[in-house]
């Protein structure tokens, strides 16, 4: 069995990658189901190992969510380039840091992070309804950037709820609606989570198998969560957000 895991904890980390990509396509924030599930299944690895792992299988879910959303959902190229870069930038270096930091102190961040995600979106469930525009263009762009390099470089170093933190940023601050701010966030997640692989790949290596395994689960997830989210609006997306 691959990396020597009983068919049924397999079984359970497939369906937990399955989950991950289906709300992840939908509404950000998938990471937030699947490390916790990767870091209990291998406890006596080095976590930055593990998440990884985790995103090798969350980039194929999210890399079908972004290709669904740019089928049906238009945006700006020029915005999205200017997100995407920074993004990548953002959290190449963020992944370099992580191989730096104790797998105790990693664990902590992961653990108090994703409280503090689950209690702003626990509190924030009226946002993104319609389109605002807020800033000029030029603006937008810069802000995009911003948001994009320094949320980019949070998914290098830790990784659970940068989905979450992509559409905070683009609804809150940016002014999109859910789905138009899903359809954004999901290429830019999909380039932090390419990144992440690159580095700590070359790095410290990755479960490849197991992650290629674990992306069949998650690609489904993610094609049937960007399908509904498409279909159903905004409205949809922010009760799973």
């Amino acid at each position: 069995m691959l990396e020597n895991l009983t068919a049924v904890n397999l079984a359970l980390l497939g369906l937990a990658m399955f989950t991950s990509g289906f709300i992840d396509a939908i509404a950000g924030g998938g990471g937030l189901i699947q490390t916790p599930a990767m870091l209990l299944s291998f406890p006596d690895k080095n976590p930055v190992e593990v998440v990884a792992t985790s995103k090798t299988a969350a980039f194929f879910g999210t890399s079908t969510a972004a290709i669904q959303y740019r089928k049906f959902i238009k945006t700006d190229s020029i915005l999205l380039l200017a997100m995407v870069i920074p993004a990548f930038i953002g959290a190449s270096f963020g992944s370099l840091l992580a191989s730096h930091i104790s797998p105790e102190s990693f664990k902590s961040s992961i653990f108090f992070m994703m409280i503090a995600i689950f209690i702003y979106t626990l509190f924030k469930p009226d946002l993104g309804k319609v389109h605002v525009d807020k800033h000029s263009p030029k603006k937008l762009m810069v802000i995009g950037s911003i948001a994009a390099c320094t949320i980019g470089f949070y998914d290098g170093l830790i990784g659970p709820g940068t989905g979450t933190m992509l559409m905070i940023a683009l609804v809150a601050i940016m002014g999109f609606a859910f789905v138009g701010a899903s359809a954004i966030a999901k290429v830019v997640n999909a380039t932090t989570n390419l990144a992440s692989i690159i580095v700590v790949g070359f790095r410290l290596g990755i479960m490849w198998k197991l992650g290629l395994v674990l992306a069949v689960a998650n690609l489904a997830g993610g094609y049937l969560g960007s399908h509904m989210a498409i279909r159903k609006g905004s409205s949809f997306i922010r009760i799973f957000y």
